[in-house]
């Protein structure tokens, strides 16, 4: 009885210094698919391999995002050499001359960051993107529209941008732009506005800027892909999030690529995806909510 009872002890004890040693880990992220399992990096660097387009979905501000951002972009390129490009929400597609530039050794970085409307955590957060690029003869696109065309209809409405010159018009998708304003994120959207936003702009015509970004980011990833047979591409989670956005667009644009998105988000504990959470992307990233921010 003894030896039993000292057997049931350890085994207790075991499982008990098991859990406290899991308790004091703290992992820096953990991966789960749509339906909340969780499932390693690996086996989403094979899933990812498969497609056509990868969207990757960031918190802007989330530090450990922006590492494993980099990390995928080398995986990915490194295990298929010669068949991704990249595209960036971060630059405005009125720069891609300036970044073209610069990707080819023609201008110095200096001038580059004088020129282009780099994002002010450029050279902590984005940097290291465009530097792997460079290296190694990626393709970057500046996918987005540029913001004051945005800002524009955000106050005026979309039909105002009948009035830009072709010029201006080649910056962004082909007008006039189909806008679904029941779309899940965009109806969530407007409620969260309440109808107008504080400075005077009405809800549906923030949705419209809003979906004028996400039509001009698809815009060009679809003539990214005449150039490259993949491509991966970095933007704001809420872009993609529920396979909207980009994702809507670019099903109407190229009904048979093959899309696979991910989510950042942030939880207070790790080891479950909160319900919330579930079916934003067909992988969701969940980091620490106390982590560090580069902003």
């Amino acid at each position: 009885m003894r030896t039993i009872a000292l057997a049931v002890y350890f085994t207790l004890l075991s499982v008990v210094m098991q859990a406290y040693a899991q308790d004091k880990d703290k992992p820096a992220y953990v991966i789960f698919d749509a339906k909340g399992k969780q499932i390693a990096y690996g086996t989403m660097l094979k899933r990812l391999e498969a497609a056509d387009v990868v969207l990757f979905g960031e918190q802007h501000n989330n530090s450990l995002a922006h590492w494993l951002e980099w990390e995928l972009l080398r995986d990915l390129t490194t295990a298929m050499p010669g068949t991704y490009a990249l595209g960036l929400e971060m630059f405005e597609a009125d720069d891609q001359l300036i970044l073209d530039e610069y990707l080819r050794g023609q201008i110095k970085e200096s001038y580059f960051l004088k020129e282009a409307k780099v994002w002010d955590n450029y050279r902590t957060d984005y940097r290291p993107l465009i530097e792997w690029a460079k290296q190694h003869s990626i393709p970057v696109w500046a996918t987005n529209v540029p913001r004051r065309y945005a800002h524009m209809v955000a106050h005026h409405g979309p039909a105002i941008l009948d009035s830009l010159p072709a010029q201006a018009k080649a910056w962004m998708a082909p007008l006039p732009i189909t806008i679904d304003q029941e779309l899940r994120s965009y109806s969530q959207m407007r409620e969260m506005m309440g109808g107008n936003h504080g400075q005077g702009m009405q809800a549906t015509n923030f949705v419209a800027a809003q979906a004028l970004k996400d039509a001009t980011m698809a815009h060009f990833i679809v003539q990214a892909l005449e150039q490259k047979s993949k491509l991966i591409h970095y933007h704001g989670s809420f872009h993609s999030d529920y396979h909207e956005g980009i994702v809507w667009y670019l099903r109407r644009l190229r009904p048979g690529l093959r899309l696979l998105t991910i989510s950042c988000v942030e939880q207070e504990q790790l080891k479950k995806l909160e319900e919330v959470h579930q079916e934003k992307a067909d992988f969701i990233i969940v980091f620490p909510a106390g982590m560090h921010k580069s902003y």
